[in-house]
């Protein structure tokens, strides 16, 4: 990798002791969504056991918890490692905010499509073999702890111990009939293939997927739409004083209603959005009708530029 010239991140398992809390001082961190962030960072270079040099990077949480990475980058800012390490959560943060507002989860149609490429899938044999496998270990399991429990009380005379004796000398037999079977079910188990190819089930097993073009489609529109809403909270951030609500304020931009109004003389579209909430809404999303504004985007097959506004005026 650093023949490549490609640098690696990672965190550090096993980071040791803890720094001194003097190392730590304070810096200003750009994360990829365009967010700020503050956090106490402190820098050593660290010797591995392979002899590799590398820098150990440490974030000191308010608790006093100590989070360290390892870097082989040995020119990046390192405010610029501490935002790649603390952004570590964007794919999962990501998808927790598609599935939420965009539905990725969710069936784009009911329709299926056979399987055609291979794909190997669990032996229904098999399958049900490890069931019998199971069932028949959980029964044997039952009779031993019976026999165990079984202990003789009273007077050692004939009349008593003999039908005792007997009793215990059947269950003896039984669990090694027992044994035998288990261990004649786990014989075919083993040479019995785990997996198969899907093409390989019997006919009245064969089963076929969901559609995914549909999906892949529907997918694509979604996470478009998802850069979309992106890049407007990546300009409006700024104006607000409490950045990190950007994108509830444009979800209920989205559920606003609005008024179309064609013009054909000034070949213009005017939608006009009402009100929000409050005042403080009101100025950002104007913020945000100028920046559409300056784009002169027309319509979708039509000559009409669209103009963007708030309120009734």
């Amino acid at each position: 990798m650093k023949a490549q010239q490609v640098a690696v991140l990672t965190y550090h398992k096993y980071p040791g002791d803890d720094w001194s809390e003097t190392e730590f001082s304070e810096h200003t961190l750009t994360l990829p969504t365009g967010e700020t962030a503050q956090a106490k960072l402190a820098e050593r270079g660290v010797c591995l056991s392979n002899n590799l040099w590398v820098r150990e990077i440490r974030k000191l949480t308010e608790g006093g918890h100590q989070t360290a990475i390892l870097a082989t980058d040995y020119q990046a800012d390192l405010t610029l490692i501490g935002a790649k390490m603390f952004a570590r959560w964007c794919q999962e943060n990501y998808f927790k905010y598609m599935r939420e507002h965009y539905g990725l989860d969710k069936l784009a149609d009911y329709s299926v499509e056979t399987i055609t490429e291979p794909t190997q899938v669990v032996n229904p044999v098999y399958r049900d073999l490890d069931g019998k496998v199971r069932a028949q270990v959980g029964k044997l399991g039952r009779m031993l702890a019976n026999f165990g429990a079984m202990h003789f009380e009273g007077t050692l005379d004939d009349e008593k111990i003999s039908p005792f004796m007997q009793q215990k000398a059947e269950l003896n037999e039984a669990i090694e009939q027992q044994k035998n079977a288990v261990a004649m079910l786990k014989k075919t188990r083993k040479e019995t293939p785990h997996h198969i190819d899907v093409n390989d089930l019997p006919e009245d097993q064969k089963f076929k997927r969901l559609s995914t073009q549909s999906k892949h489609l529907v997918d694509t529109i979604k996470m478009t739409a998802y850069r979309a809403e992106t890049a407007m909270a990546n300009s409006l951030r700024k104006y607000m004083s409490h950045p990190d609500e950007v994108r509830t304020l444009l979800c209920a931009l989205y559920k606003t209603e609005a008024d179309l109004l064609p013009d054909l003389e000034t070949q213009t579209l005017t939608i006009r959005l009402h009100h929000l909430a409050n005042v403080m809404s009101d100025n950002v999303i104007e913020k945000l009708c100028t920046q559409l504004n300056a784009t002169e985007t027309r319509f979708p097959r039509t000559n009409l530029r669209m103009v963007f506004k708030v309120g009734s005026i």
